[in-house]
């Protein structure tokens, strides 16, 4: 049972706290609805928190778990019972109206539509949206900030006279649409269609100017026809293959999970634990291209975080192979003349390798394991195989490891140096074995520290400084002799030059270049997903493709999308999909493919689809390719880095290979809008037994949640108003539904309009830094376009702008589409701020000349209240293909300016000289203003300080 209340503004849900026995009752506060708009000027707090990542630190605001909030009885006001009621639309101006209007006009005339066939003498402008994944929740306001910035720049190209093509579409395979299936016994598509319709009302409401007649969705069969004839190219170039490999398999989801959905040894959907396993899987050749993948990120204008992400996640190094001869144990498995070979960037340390390490998965590990170190070997392997990657290269966790009880050779020094298993060496990078340097490796150094294996100085710093070990910078070689190989006192560039030279002469290894990126595993063990258009012939494991003409390959209509606990999808046991026939004889029986692509198959290539999406003999029409592509810009979240972005970078590739498209990258130019965080939110603590305030490191504080209202600003923090001894923490924190600081575009929208949001998202600050949400800001921009409305309810005239008029116009126009052109739109918004407080304090007359050209300025911003002063201006189409403004260079000259005059530094009047006025001639006039030549009378002027057309500044002796 729980009671809603109101506490200084603030609505609460409140319910009953279990009691102890002899306890004092309390009660427990969590924040209710947040369409609870109880108040006028409610801002909701928020309790609840992402346990399972704990969240962390981003851009200097600290994000901290949070918790329940509890306070005593005694310090609990009275409660009462509340209706909670929706704040009312703003009456500032008839927005609700007008932008019903405005976007009905633009569905029923197709304002946004792109013709099939265009002019294509003139420039084109493909801007792009990182489609999204249409979840039940609907959009929450951190959405629709890169979608405003790429319609400002859409409708802005299309009035400076670009073609533009501007689409949206549907991301909408994957594990959620199953999981909730699942949960409901509502069939995916159901839920996808639902969810689907969702957004697509909320953007429309948003009045975002996308081509609807090119929407599309990776569900669509006509769609995925072409997923499945690009899996055939890939195949058929072998860079589609099945592999036994190590798998993240996870029992709660029952599916394989690829490397970057498992976070710290759990799903990131979900938050269920995961274990490594061998399974046989589809997997993608991605390393065949990642010298190429490395090399044309040069080309792209993208952000240099995002390149780097890329250039880090592909990993190349260059170093040698160096081949180990093994000598087995006392009772090992291992074959006579086993050899182990190791991949190291630092050949020249080769003489310092003291140990040597396999991963646990690595295949030798149970033969180089002897009977006494068996048993631990297969435990630690166990254990290993519960952790995913991160946690195992983490540089901070302790060391772990087990020796195998063999030996290998060191083909440097001839020494036998110990083989060793230890989980910080993945067996998916390199040959899973390292040549381990403990004098010149940080983890190295550490291992051999803990289990007290031998530590050898091989390099010195250059100049005989003394080194600590581990020393891990270039210097000098020295204890790097042997009868076959000297490198003593040789440059740790030279030194690696000649060692590699010696290995391959010796033929102990050779020079090579590794790379840190895997081959994409490309298989879920799901039912929402597109089928593999492959079968198995009976009798046979090697997969047969299906024609071309048989595409698509549909999924079955079923409702039991169980997973069966086992590595099998669910679609196994649709035993009349499974089972079909050879293709190639129309006889032989045969079992298709269970397994499904993952969610990203149908993300690698959609911006190609919109191009020409109902052209059926292609996946995209080849005329249409060359005019459109690359995408010019491309916006979307800085966390599809090393998934989708690299992704799709290969599958283009891919295809620029199949001469299927014209250009070697997808997105010339890539911006990522910076996150949006929820209110501020106000944090006191009370002593848990006495209710008094207190400090949040007192034993028994508890965290009370304040409002805005109730806290002072003091110095660089807060106090209580009531009790300013008291510090409040004051904390902006990522919005999530756990929290409850989601702010839903569709409230906001009813009380202030579309282009009230519109404005405010690109106001909040640069569109690349992260930003703290705020009701007041959405507020003070809604007031703002009140006050446009108003500039044209007053009257506008026909009467022609004065020359101070048209300048400060032609001034805006200038700013305006400069700062929009660069993506600073917070600037390009202040400017036309700046304009309408000019206009507002200056003007005495409403010229229709000096006006209209503002709206036309306006209109990407703020779209339908410009559509409606346009129409009203007497305008009968829509300002949406209106050229945009040209600023007159010759009305930006100013011809004179009020200077400031100071006298000893204090200004002491003004006065109006031509901008190029010269010293001499500034003086003058300065010397005719009484108040100037007040201070000046009589007085030798020791010093003149002329800033020109800034200031003019006289030093005279003082009394």
């Amino acid at each position: 049972m729980s009671t809603r209340i109101a506490i200084d503004s603030t609505c609460l849900d409140i319910s009953a706290r279990a009691i102890k026995p002899g306890s004092a009752p309390s009660l427990l506060l969590r924040p209710c609805s947040l369409r609870c708009k109880a108040f006028s000027g409610f801002s909701p707090f928020q309790a609840g928190g992402n346990a399972a990542s704990g969240i962390g630190t981003r851009r200097g605001l600290r994000v901290v778990k949070a918790v329940e909030t509890v306070v005593p009885a005694a310090a609990a006001p009275p409660s009462s019972s509340i209706d909670a009621k929706a704040a009312a639309p703003s009456q500032a101006y008839p927005f609700t109206e007008i932008e019903t209007k405005w976007q009905t006009f633009w569905e029923q005339h197709q304002t946004f539509r792109t013709p099939d066939q265009v002019d294509t003498s003139k420039p084109k402008y493909y801007v792009l949206d990182m489609f999204p994944y249409p979840s039940g929740a609907g959009l929450h306001v951190g959405h629709p900030e890169g979608y405003t910035a790429t319609d400002i720049l859409a409708r802005y190209k299309r009035m400076c006279g670009f073609n533009v093509l501007h689409p949206m579409g549907w991301d909408a395979f994957g594990l959620p649409a199953e999981q909730y299936a699942l949960q409901t016994g509502t069939h995916p598509a159901v839920t996808t269609a639902r969810n689907v319709a969702r957004f697509r009302q909320q953007l429309k409401a948003l009045g975002f100017s996308y081509d609807w007649s090119r929407e599309l969705s990776t569900t669509d069969p006509d769609y995925y026809r072409w997923t499945q004839w690009i899996f055939l190219k890939l195949y058929e170039k072998g860079l589609a293959y099945q592999a036994e490999v190590p798998v993240n398999w996870c029992p709660a989801l029952g599916t394989v999970l690829a490397n970057e959905e498992v976070i710290d040894g759990v799903s990131e959907r979900g938050g269920h634990p995961v274990v490594r396993m061998p399974m046989k899987q589809w997997m993608l050749r991605i390393t065949a291209y990642a010298e190429r993948l490395l090399a044309d990120l040069d080309s792209l204008d993208w952000p240099d975080s995002i390149k780097d992400m890329q250039r880090n996640w592909i990993g190349k190094s260059e170093g040698a192979e160096v081949r180990f001869q093994l000598s087995a144990g006392p009772g090992a498995s291992l074959p006579s003349g086993s050899s182990l070979t190791v991949f190291t960037t630092r050949p020249d340390t080769l003489f310092g390798a003291t140990y040597l390490v396999v991963a646990p998965e690595h295949p030798l590990v149970a033969q180089l394991a002897t009977p006494e170190q068996a048993a631990a070997v297969q435990a630690y392997v166990e254990a290993a195989a519960r952790k995913s990657d991160l946690e195992r290269t983490e540089l901070q966790k302790e060391k772990t490891g087990v020796s195998t009880g063999s030996f290998a050779t060191n083909p440097a020094t001839g020494e036998a140096v110990p083989v060793w298993v230890a989980d910080y060496v993945l067996g998916s990078y390199g040959s899973g074995a390292i040549m381990a340097v403990p004098g010149h490796d940080i983890r190295d150094h550490e291992f051999a520290v803990r289990f007290g294996l031998p530590i050898k100085q091989v390099v010195a710093p250059a100049g005989g400084v003394e080194a600590q070990l581990p020393f891990t910078e270039p210097g000098v070689s020295v204890n790097s002799s042997s009868a076959e190989l000297s490198i003593d006192g040789l440059t740790t560039d030279a030194a690696r030059g000649s060692v590699v030279a010696w290995l391959e002469a010796a033929g102990a290894g050779s020079r090579q270049v590794n790379y840190k990126l895997r081959d994409w595993l490309f298989a879920r063990q799901r039912y929402w997903g597109e089928p593999f258009p492959l079968v198995y012939p009976e009798g046979s494991d090697e997969a047969v493709p299906l024609p071309e003409s048989s595409l698509p390959l549909t999924l079955p209509d079923t409702d039991h999308f169980k997973p069966s606990g086992t590595p099998e999808s669910p679609l196994a046991a649709i035993h009349s999909w499974v089972n079909t026939v050879d293709p190639r004889d129309g006889v032989t029986p045969a079992r298709r493919e269970t397994s499904t692509m993952p969610q990203w198959a149908g993300s690698c290539w959609y911006y190609l689809r919109y191009i020409s999406p109902r052209f059926g003999e292609a996946l995209v029409d080849p005329a249409a390719e060359k005019y459109w592509m690359p995408v010019d810009l491309y916006v979307g979240g800085a966390e599809h880095a090393v998934l989708h972005l690299l992704y799709a970078r290969f599958w283009h590739k891919v295809l620029y290979d199949l001469g299927a498209v014209s250009t070697p990258e997808p997105f010339h130019r890539l911006v990522s809008q910076g996150m949006i965080l929820g209110e501020v939110e106000y944090t006191a603590y009370r002593d848990e037994a006495s209710g008094e305030w207190t400090e949040e490191v007192a034993p028994g504080a508890v965290p009370v949640k304040v409002s805005e209202s109730e806290v002072d600003k003091r110095g660089d923090g807060y106090v209580l108003k009531s009790d300013p001894g008291i510090r409040v923490s004051a904390r902006a924190h990522k919005m999530s539904k756990s929290r409850g600081n989601v702010i839903n575009p569709d409230d906001v929208v009813e009380q202030f309009g579309a282009d009230s949001l519109r404005l405010y998202e690109m106001f909040m600050g640069p569109l690349r830094d992260t930003k703290v949400w705020s009701t007041r800001g959405v507020e003070g921009v809604h007031r703002f376009l009140a006050r446009v409305w108003r500039l044209f309810e007053g009257g506008v005239t026909d009467e022609a702008p004065s020359r101070e008029q048209l300048r400060l116009l032609h001034q805006t126009i200038k700013k305006v589409g400069i700062e929009t052109e660069e993506f600073r739109f917070n600037t390009a918004i202040a400017a036309m701020m700046e304009f309408v407080n000019g206009v507002t304090k200056s003007w005495n007359n409403r010229p229709r000349a000096a006006l209209e050209p503002f709206v036309l300025l306006l209109s990407p911003y703020a779209p339908h209240l410009a559509e409606e002063l346009w129409a009203r201006s007497g305008h009968t189409s829509s300002i949406a293909y209106e050229p945009w403004p040209r600023p007159d260079e010759a009305l930006l000259v100013v011809d004179t300016v009020n200077l400031p005059v100071q006298v000893n530094g204090k200004t002491r009047g003004t006065v109006q000289v031509p901008a190029a006025a010269s010293q001499d001639d500034v003086l003058a006039a300065a010397l005719t203003n009484a108040n100037v030549a007040k201070y000046t009378a009589d007085k030798e002027i020791k010093k003149i300080i002329y800033v020109p057309a800034k200031i003019l500044n006289l030093i005279v002796p003082g009394k």
